[in-house]
């Protein structure tokens, strides 16, 4: 098992991607600690994971209060005696016109989706400079190309982006890799409902699932791929590269 051993905090993982990034990393052997605002969801999450033999805890983690950040960190590291990996997942989505947008709306989606991100990563490398680690931030296609009233979102993974590279050059000397990737679509509901045309969108033929995700960031959290650092890993099967007519 590629993981054994290893501690791996994932946030945001009681449902969706961060669900299936934690499943995974279970079923490579790591230690894994359910971070989620979502009181029945986390512990879902880890009996799903333990009942396909993996090992995992639920911490209750609002990522917007920074004390919950602290305490979540502190758990993680007293429970198992070292954190290896973070995989910062947590997010929300707000699409809202700009002539209506709220200030507090504003700040509560930059709090939850890039605050969150730069407060997790500062208090896991606390821990990770012992012995090095590795962080991974969930971005979005949408820091790369826009729709009507997604500014708020976008601006919160762009900024994920630019943090991620930020933390990369500050965490080097530490042996810590700081990456990020930037989901295109990816199905967390009934895969079976999409459309032919939904899965035509993309140059892969279908649309993602979150074991994709999941397989990239087991490859960017590799030990053995240490050499990678700093970069944006954008995973939808092609469908940012794809020019589209009307015919």
């Amino acid at each position: 098992m590629r993981f054994a051993g290893k501690t791996v905090i994932v946030t945001g993982a009681a449902n969706g991607i961060g669900k299936g990034i934690a499943l995974q990393y279970a079923a490579q052997g790591a230690r894994v600690v359910v971070a989620d605002i979502d009181e029945k969801g986390g512990p879902e999450t880890v009996s799903l994971m333990k009942a396909r033999g993996g090992e995992g805890i639920f911490v209750p983690t609002d990522v917007r209060r920074e004390e919950d950040i602290i305490r979540l960190m502190a758990t993680a590291y007293q429970t198992y005696g070292r954190l290896d990996i973070l995989i910062n997942n947590a997010g929300k989505g707000l699409f809202k016109s700009p002539y209506e947008l709220t200030a507090a709306e504003w700040d509560d989606l930059i709090h939850t989706n890039l605050r969150s991100v730069f407060l997790c990563s500062r208090e896991a490398a606390k821990y990770m400079r012992r012995h090095g680690g590795s962080i991974v931030n969930i971005a979005s296609t949408r820091a790369l190309m826009s729709e009507p009233h997604s500014e708020a979102y976008a601006a919160s993974k762009g900024g994920i982006v630019a943090l991620t590279h930020a933390l990369a050059a500050s965490f080097s000397r530490d042996r810590i890799t700081v990456n990020c990737i930037s989901p295109g679509w990816i199905e967390t509901g009934d895969y079976d409902q999409l459309r032919p045309i939904d899965h035509e969108q993309h140059l892969s033929g279908r649309v993602g699932k979150p074991e994709d995700i999941a397989r990239a960031c087991l490859y960017l959290t590799d030990p053995e791929n240490d050499f990678i650092t700093g970069v944006n890993l954008v995973v939808d099967g092609g469908m940012t590269r794809k020019m589209i007519y009307v015919d």
